[in-house]
């Protein structure tokens, strides 16, 4: 029995949900989101409630109920209030500025990495050491910030690198003189 399949979803105000067979289109005040669910989940809209049931008791029909609720809470989730990561810079010369629709990054290499910003993302440096990434897809935004944590991971001796807020880094001893 699937505890997150199971609960029901409210939908808030402002959110309007058009259903054509298994494809959900999502509507609401930051964006439109689209998606084509399995068909082993049956999808119920009453008033302000949508409640997931999936057609029988095989192991792939579970795992793939709850997948199916989180989902379609992420995007009533995203198209309401959206998601934001925070990535920091730790390292001397180490910053980040937006140039037009792309994202420059001097990470300490020979050469800036400049990253195209994807569709449906908003990114802000308030500070060259501090990279908001937003956006009303869940999936679109973990993945860019991701991509940016990818260029420099945290490295364990001195702690540089790019890390999301909050993130601990391990840190290591190094090497001791005799």
């Amino acid at each position: 029995m699937s505890r997150i399949g199971n609960k029901e979803i409210l939908v808030p105000a402002g959110v309007t949900i058009n259903q054509n067979e298994q494809t959900l289109e999502v509507i609401g005040p930051k964006g439109k989101m689209e998606y084509t669910f399995d068909e082993n989940v049956v999808i119920e809209i009453q008033d302000n409630k949508i409640k997931l049931t999936r057609l029988g008791d095989e192991k792939y029909q579970r795992a793939i109920h709850g997948t199916s609720r989180a989902l379609l809470n992420n995007m009533i989730t995203g198209v309401t209030t959206g998601f934001k990561k925070t990535l920091e810079i730790h390292g001397t010369g180490f910053r980040a500025q937006l140039q037009g629709n792309a994202l420059v990054l001097n990470l300490g290499f020979s050469h800036q990495i400049v990253m195209e910003i994807p569709n449906g993302v908003k990114v802000e440096v308030p500070n060259p050491t501090e990279i908001n990434v937003s956006g009303y897809d869940k999936q679109v935004v973990g993945q860019f910030a991701a991509e940016i944590r990818k260029n420099r991971k945290p490295e364990p001796y001195k702690g540089k690198g790019v890390r999301y807020r909050g993130e601990y880094v391990r840190r290591k001893e190094g090497k001791k003189a005799k």
